[in-house]
């Protein structure tokens, strides 16, 4: 038998929350039933998210996105029905942020560089979350073609499509403050999940391409991943369920 107290302890050192200075609690966020047969794993703990885990008969739920930020102190509204659904039905959620997005093979940058086939060569940023390597795209146009295509989504680019790129930066999820770190590192090329207003301009002033590809959509890979790697190493069921998000 599995319990959440050995699945708990598995997790923090995979991922070494320790590490990190956050805007999150990581870990164990909502205990549930002591022994866990099935794990859902999902990028955010929605409520969709936890009612697909509860008709799948889960006993804990991994994610990307938990319940509790910087800030929340009222359970009201949403955190109320979310967190009163995990008790009411006796379900653990894990959440890491940051520690997810870092782990150095099953992360959300190091599986976005599988799924994009990028080659990774360090870190850059605060933190080291950000991570540098380099592509065989050739040009904007083709590497744009090929995140849209492996992601299944439309991106927002910013630069010439016929330019020669190589050296990529990356960063999952709304990681755009990171791009003038990614242009000092030297990049050709910053994918992230979003963009906002003055990053544009920093592209289009520094001649740096810039690629949005959404946030949930570069954030899919690292909770599924790791999940498989715990239910393997207990022998436990796993399902990831994609509740899907335009943003």
């Amino acid at each position: 038998m599995t319990t959440s107290t050995q699945l708990d302890s598995f997790l923090s050192t995979l991922l070494q929350p320790e590490r990190f200075k956050d805007f999150c609690p990581n870990g164990w966020q909502v205990e549930g039933t002591r022994e866990i047969k099935k794990i859902v794993s999902g990028v955010t703990a929605s409520l969709a998210l936890i009612d697909a885990a509860i008709a799948a008969d889960a006993d804990a739920i991994f994610v990307h996105h938990g319940l509790f930020w910087r800030g929340e102190t009222r359970v009201t509204g949403w955190m109320r029905q979310r967190l009163g659904r995990l008790i009411e039905q006796n379900i653990n959620l894990f959440a890491y942020h940051l520690p997810l997005d870092a782990h150095p093979a099953l992360g959300n940058n190091a599986q976005l560089a599988r799924v994009l086939e990028l080659e990774a060569t360090g870190r850059f940023g605060e933190q080291d979350i950000g991570w540098l390597g380099t592509t065989r795209a050739g040009t904007l146009g083709a590497l744009c073609e090929q995140v849209q295509t492996k992601l299944g989504r439309s991106t927002t680019a910013i630069g010439d499509a016929k330019r020669v790129v190589k050296n990529v930066a990356w960063c999952t999820g709304g990681a755009q403050g990171y791009f003038e770190a990614a242009i000092a590192a030297g990049a050709d090329v910053y994918i992230t999940g979003e963009i906002s207003e003055p990053q544009a301009h920093y592209a289009r002033e520094m001649g740096v391409a810039y690629i949005a590809c959404g946030h949930h959509a570069s954030e899919r890979y690292g909770a599924p991943a790791v999940a498989t790697h715990a239910a393997e190493h207990f022998g436990l069921q796993h399902e990831f369920i994609d509740i899907d998000n335009p943003a």
